[in-house]
């Protein structure tokens, strides 16, 4: 197993600047009492968005626009980025300068809501009836509304057909115990053209196994632990992720690992794209990438194998929030409403396919969502996936299972031991008052 990826340990800095975050989000933007709509800006909001791509902000204008027509007002928007919009976001609520609608990925939702920043959009009579259930959960908080599903999306295994042919497999695996003999098939016959000489800086790998990425390893490994019957935190909200189901789904994440390649999602997508992988788990983004980087490559798409419980994979959507003190709340919710609506996230979606599938139920078969290429797994994939808990303190949880998800694929602790030490942490954390 080649491994160039190595163990990067989370700076100091980086964790006190997100606790202190989150304490300025509890202590200065904590819930206030009433919910009255006070327009300080009759005609007038801002919006903060991450379709950053100039591509994406071009299409997301052009929707915009029709929302400001028909309403005869102007929606700033300002653009951000995964990796550091969340400090701004922090910086803008602490300071007062927060915009009046915000774009949020679903492990932050639960977060925010929770701190008091958002309003209560129940309040104004606002449901989740027409999105997809496994959208919905990250939404409420307390049973109320805090956000709006907008695109949704899912993991699926992509498969080299040529690497399989050459390996002798016949057909793509459907479950984890012949996901695994068929990449080690893929890995032994190139190990062997290796050691004959062959060229071992272009040489293929069985499986794309993530390695340290964070926010991208847990959506790589919950999928196995949730096929195979586990779970982080049961039902009633207690740790369980030490469970034999979940250790034994790592167990065979650690067994592809060395049957592969360990790396992050990027550079992951590159060498399936080079055409140097068996197996890897991606989203929709990799077949355009595809089409424009190597479109001469044979590939398959399919659900995540079966390992017990069926194939799970898990649900990304992304949400619109009205903050709590949006400068016009009235025009605020209107606009979330309108650009939440399954027409406008369709439009989106027929400007790029990775701007994900409708959230909205009534129009996630439309015959357009349909119609793109592989859609028709990832729609298949979409019924049986589902979110990571929803938790105040997720994304705390989130970074103990990674940093376990590391300890083992590099051989600091065994599977066992680092979902014991992952289950004591989490414990902790879910523990706090």
């Amino acid at each position: 197993m080649r491994l160039l990826s190595v163990i990067h340990r989370r700076s100091v800095f980086a964790i006190c600047l997100a606790i202190a975050g989150l304490m300025l989000l509890s202590s200065q933007c904590a819930r206030q009492s009433g919910d009255e709509d006070v327009v300080t800006k009759p005609d007038e909001i801002t919006f903060w968005h991450f379709r950053s791509e100039p591509k994406q902000r071009e299409a997301l204008k052009a929707i915009v626009a029709q929302f400001e027509k028909e309403n005869n007002c102007k929606v700033t928007m300002v653009d951000l980025t995964w990796g550091e919009g969340k400090t701004k976001l922090f910086a803008a609520f602490n300071s007062g300068t927060a915009p009046d609608v915000v774009e949020l990925g679903s492990d932050w939702v639960t977060q925010f809501s929770s701190g008091g920043v958002l309003k209560n959009l129940s309040k104004s009579k606002i449901t989740l009836d027409k999105f997809a259930d496994n959208t919905r959960p990250a939404a409420l908080f307390r049973d109320s509304v805090y956000a709006l599903p907008w695109n949704v999306n899912t993991r699926v295994m992509f498969y080299n057909k040529d690497l399989l042919t050459k390996a002798g497999i016949a057909k793509p695996p459907t479950t984890g115990a012949e996901l695994l003999r068929a990449s080690e098939a893929i890995q032994a016959i190139d190990d062997a053209a290796v050691a004959q000489g062959g060229n071992a800086a272009n040489r293929a790998y069985g499986f794309g196994a993530n390695g340290s990425d964070e926010h991208r390893l847990h959506k790589k490994v919950l999928p196995f632990f949730w096929s195979a019957g586990g779970k982080v935190l049961d039902d009633s909200g207690r740790v369980v992720i030490n469970s034999k189901q979940n250790v034994d789904a790592l167990n065979l994440y650690l067994a592809l690992a060395r049957a592969g390649f360990i790396e992050t999602q990027r550079q992951l997508d590159n060498m399936f794209v080079r055409g140097n992988l068996g197996f890897w788990i991606s989203g929709s983004w990799l077949i355009e990438k595809i089409a424009r980087e190597n479109p001469s490559l044979k590939f398959g798409v399919m659900p995540l194998p079966s390992l017990g419980k069926g194939s799970i994979s898990v649900v990304g959507c992304n949400y619109v929030a009205v903050t709590y003190k949006a400068q016009n709340p009235i025009l605020a919710k209107r606009f979330a409403v309108f650009i939440t609506d399954g027409k406008q996230a369709l439009e989106l979606l027929k400007q790029f396919q990775d701007a994900g599938i409708p959230a909205d139920k009534r129009f996630m078969n439309d015959d357009f969502v349909r119609s793109l290429p592989y859609n028709d797994v990832f729609l298949q994939q979409l019924t049986t996936s589902q979110m990571p808990p929803m938790h105040p303190h997720w994304l705390d949880i989130e970074r103990v299972i990674e940093d376990a998800i590391v300890e083992a694929l590099y051989g600091i602790r065994s599977a066992e031991q680092a979902l014991e030490k992952a289950q004591w942490l989490i414990t902790d954390i879910v523990t706090r008052p």
